[in-house]
C-alpha cells in the first residue's frame, strides 16, 4: 500500500519551542523513528505540510531590502 505523509507545523515544530534549524532537525528525526515502521511493509511518501516554517520564510523575504 502507497502511504502519503505530510510532515509540517507540528511536525516540524511544537509550541514554545525555538525556530531553529536544529529543533526542527530533532523533531523530524522523532517523526521518521515513529515512520520508519511503516515505511518497511508500505510504500512511503512523505511531504512537506508548511505550517509556521512557511509564515517565517515569508516574514525573512518581507524583511530583506535586497541589499
Amino acid at each position: 500500500m502507497r502511504m502519503v505523509v505530510a510532515l509540517g507545523g507540528n511536525a516540524l515544530l511544537r509550541r514554545g519551542e525555538p525556530m531553529t534549524a536544529a529543533v526542527q532537525r530533532a523533531n523530524v528525526r522523532t517523526a521518521a523513528l515513529a515512520l520508519a515502521p511503516i515505511a518497511r511493509s508500505h510504500q512511503l511518501v512523505v511531504t512537506h505540510g508548511n505550517g509556521p516554517q512557511v509564515g517565517l520564510l515569508e516574514l525573512q523575504a518581507q524583511a530583506y531590502s535586497g541589499g
